[in-house]
């Protein structure tokens, strides 16, 4: 007799008390201790100065009446130009220094080069490079500026090697992690065949790696455009330098003058990137949080099938030796006699005795509220992304996305035109504007403190977080929440169970990264009286206190190999 009955097992509910759930609730702790740390629910402490708000309101309504002077938007044209030459260099360099310690701080390289059984070998080089990456990869931009404007002087070198130094040292991050994850299986086949290791790895391996580290090249680019605007702060220059001039002078029209200079830059810029990332076939600006072994490669469009990028590069070639021009670069001061001395003095003024107790407990006690102005700033900014990353992103809300499918009425076509504009335009102006001049006007309104600081990371987080998230929007696999609206699912539940099931894991990875720059840009909001290490380091930078400044910046190094290590353990359980 043949027994026609199955046995159905039914697989176990899985556990709530999981890696996921334990860092959830962790996560939401150290917010819960930050936001009290910031202010927010603390008893007695004052945080509205109500006695800011007329500036405030003058402030704002300079915005209506920008100065549009022919000498003062001819000197913002220049202006506009110095930031984006320093942009076009630093990025140049930053990328050429990136590409070479990506190289050399990749494991499949050392794999590659010394094969067999020398691990120990390979093991070492690689942690020492890494090693080596990680310092200037720590400390801020405007930091290492003040740095070499210590010893080149107001020079145009100093805002180019400002931005290629830390960045260069990002790009070689992000870049091993592409070669670390890109599919060795060609590579393994031509050492197979006994194609040379360097033979085998620029024909193997650089060719799949090399439309992503394209890719994230125009995502760099936009950032230097930010970091050279930030760099006017300490007098390299171009629009960030004539803002910062308008701001301490009070003259709120000419500020607002530099505020639309820099917006229209950053939003040209940003158009010509999306347009020429499309194009090519990219898919975002920065691809993280990938699954292990998925293959990182986008498909790639070659230049020479479209005239628009023949032309855009081009345009990027002309852009270096034009850029090196306009700045009147001069590379001898870097090995001149003065330089040398000065560089001299300041490594030896550099050295420190051990910090005493008390300094040790004042050092822990401002990197806590470092810590807490960081962790703020980027679940405000997060959370705000993600709402505007909804409205932001051109597959959702317009005729035919997936919000409002064919066929479907409700709302005219202009509105949902005007919200994404709008929602658009909110993303550019907060990212556009640099997080000292958001903590530079909130201080109207606030008490010098860890929240002015936190609300103008937030600010200008919220508006890189937003659109980057938007692009993930759009490149959602749509099939899921075509079929739920299908069946007839309100636009709620099809955001709630159709939308952030599959984009939640890609935001928090998002999130996460952004934390570890933030805490980096703690430093500068710091500088303007924001509280935190960037005040201590503020102080013992006007009273030369180098000594002091290089304790500071060791703890500020450790403060962020710490969050980089965090924000790696949380991003690998998301990926789990």
């Amino acid at each position: 007799m043949v027994n026609t009955q199955q046995t159905i097992t039914i697989p176990l509910r899985p556990s709530l008390w999981n890696p996921k759930t334990v860092s959830a609730l962790a996560v939401l702790a150290a917010l819960g201790l930050a936001a009290y740390q910031a202010g927010l629910g603390r008893p007695g402490t004052e945080l509205i100065n109500l006695g800011g708000w007329p500036q405030l309101r003058e402030f704002l309504a300079a915005s209506l009446r920008p100065d549009l002077s022919p000498e003062f938007v001819v000197l913002m044209g220049r202006a506009a130009l110095v930031t984006l030459a320093y942009a076009v260099l630093g990025t140049a360099l930053s990328v050429g220094l990136g590409m070479i310690g990506g190289l050399l701080s990749s494991a499949v390289w050392w794999q590659t080069v010394l094969p067999g059984e020398a691990s120990d070998l390979r093991r070492s080089l690689w942690l020492g490079v890494r090693g080596l990456l990680a310092f200037p990869r720590a400390i801020h931009e405007l930091i290492w500026g003040l740095v070499l404007l210590q010893v080149l002087g107001l020079n145009p070198l100093v805002g180019v090697l400002a931005i290629a130094i830390p960045f260069g040292a990002i790009v070689a991050k992000v870049f091993s992690e592409i070669l670390d994850e890109t599919p060795p299986e060609p590579l393994h086949a031509l050492l197979n065949a006994g194609t040379p290791p360097l033979a085998a790895f620029i024909y193997g391996l650089l060719p799949q790696a090399l439309p992503n580290l394209l890719s994230y090249t125009f995502y760099r680019f936009e950032c230097s455009l930010r970091a050279s605007a930030v760099l006017g702060i300490i007098g390299a220059g171009g629009l960030g330098y004539e803002i910062f001039l308008s701001l301490q002078s009070l003259r709120y029209e000419q500020l607002w003058t530099g505020f639309y200079a820099l917006i229209v830059l950053n939003g040209a810029v940003d158009a010509w990137s999306a347009l020429v990332r499309r194009r090519m076939g990219f898919t975002s600006r920065l691809d993280i949080n990938r699954k292990p072994g998925a293959s990182s490669r986008p498909a790639f469009k070659a230049p020479s099938q479209d005239w628009f990028l023949r032309l855009s590069w081009m345009g990027a070639a002309l852009a270096i030796p034009l850029s090196w021009w306009w700045l009147q670069l001069d590379v001898v001061v870097l090995w001149s006699a003065r330089t040398q001395r000065l560089l001299g003095e300041l490594l030896g003024t550099g050295w420190s005795p051990l910090p005493s107790w008390a300094e040790l407990v004042n050092l822990a006690r401002l990197s806590w509220l470092t810590v807490a102005m960081s962790m703020v700033a980027i679940a405000l900014a997060g959370l705000f992304g993600i709402l505007f990353s909804l409205p932001a992103a051109q597959n959702f809300l317009l005729p035919g996305g997936l919000l409002r499918p064919i066929g479907q009425r409700g709302g005219s076509a202009w509105m949902a035109y005007t919200l994404l504009g709008l929602s658009r335009l909110v993303l550019l102006i907060s990212r556009a504007i640099p997080a000292p001049i958001w903590a530079l006007v909130l201080l109207y309104m606030l008490f010098p403190g860890v929240l002015p600081g936190a609300l103008a990371l937030a600010l200008h987080n919220f508006g890189i977080l937003g659109r980057l998230m938007a692009e993930v929007n759009e490149n959602l696999d749509d099939r899921p929440v075509r079929a739920l609206s299908t069946l007839g699912a309100s636009p709620s539940a099809i955001v709630a169970y159709g939308i952030l099931p599959q984009n939640l894991g890609r935001f928090l990875a998002y999130i996460l990264y952004r934390w570890e720059v933030c805490l980096r840009e703690t430093v500068i909001v710091g500088l303007v009286g924001a509280g935190g290490l960037g005040r201590l380091l503020t102080e013992q930078i006007s009273s030369f206190d180098y000594s002091g400044v290089t304790i500071t910046l060791g703890v500020f190094v450790v403060l962020t190999f710490g969050v980089d290590a965090v924000s790696q353990r949380l991003r690998g359980v998301l990926r789990e």
